[in-house]
């Protein structure tokens, strides 16, 4: 399938304000880009990309004083096939984990383990290991939060959303994260694009998302705690330790946030080709 996808968001700076993005797919996804994948600026400032330290496509502007827009809009190819559920993949002994996959096992800025530690072993620790142990988690993270778009609060932590028991998209994937790093299980955080496709449509405004993976036998595993079931369309734009490694956006000085949106919608036809050619 081919889903049409990209944003619409504004800024307003008081000073030339350098900043950081992650706004592109991820190099994993690249290769299924169908049009160009371009960040365009109004006014047009100068862009240099690069990796971040987990892989990520970082772009760095200088935002002038007063208002800028960045925008995007482009095709991406997807198998339309929803998540792997692999229920007897294994977790792997630590002791046997690739040296690159130990930095998900330990606490980070939103995922404080030491504080959650005791309770994941008191709720996980008779759970079969693998993925039925995961599944708990995600059974649990998902009953245990209430979705509340307006209660978002970019410092809450995962044990204050297992205390609060109220977030959004990034509050469920924190939470199931510590919880599995808790019990020995290598997570990762992840955001990207996930519209509505294959389920029903809700009313709320589009945005991205964020979801996590799973390290078991051998290989990542996506998991999503807010929605709780597979997923079609999902399109990965960056990886890491938790939403601080993963930042759309980050500034060095204010940058008010005046225009926020995103779209992500399967496209067929005559509409993808007349997209194609106008790209």
């Amino acid at each position: 399938m081919l889903i049409r996808t990209g944003y619409d968001i504004t800024f307003e700076t008081f000073a030339p304000t350098p900043m950081s993005l992650l706004l592109s797919v991820h190099p994993s996804r690249q290769k299924d880009l169908r049009s160009p994948e371009t960040i365009r600026t109004d006014p047009a400032v100068p862009q240099r990309q690069s990796l971040d330290a987990f892989g990520n496509v970082c772009t760095r502007i200088l935002a002038p004083a007063g208002r800028i827009t960045l925008s995007a809009d482009f095709l991406v190819d997807d198998s339309g096939l929803p998540d792997a559920v692999v229920p007897a993949a294994r977790q792997i002994p630590v002791q046997e984990l690739p040296d690159d996959v130990m930095p998900y096992l330990l606490g980070s800025r939103y995922c404080d383990t030491d504080r959650l530690c005791a309770t994941a072993w008191q709720l996980f620790g008779q759970t079969p290991e693998g993925w039925a142990r995961v599944q708990a988690i995600v059974d649990y993270v998902h009953a245990r939060i209430r979705f509340d778009y307006q209660l978002a609060d970019s410092t809450r932590t995962a044990f204050d959303g297992y205390t609060q028991q109220v977030g959004v998209c990034r509050d469920f994937a924190h939470l199931a994260i510590a919880f599995c790093r808790c019990m020995n299980i290598p997570a990762r955080y992840c955001t990207g694009y996930l519209g509505d496709i294959g389920v029903p449509a809700v009313p709320d405004p589009m945005d991205f998302s964020a979801w996590f993976e799973v390290y078991l036998d051998g290989r990542w595993y996506t998991f999503d705690a807010r929605h709780n079931r597979p997923r079609i369309g999902r399109i990965v734009m960056a990886r890491g330790r938790d939403a601080t490694d993963c930042a759309i956006s980050t500034s060095f000085g204010t940058a008010r946030l005046v225009q926020f949106e995103v779209h992500t919608d399967e496209v067929t036809g005559a509409d993808a080709v007349g997209f194609e050619r106008a790209a």
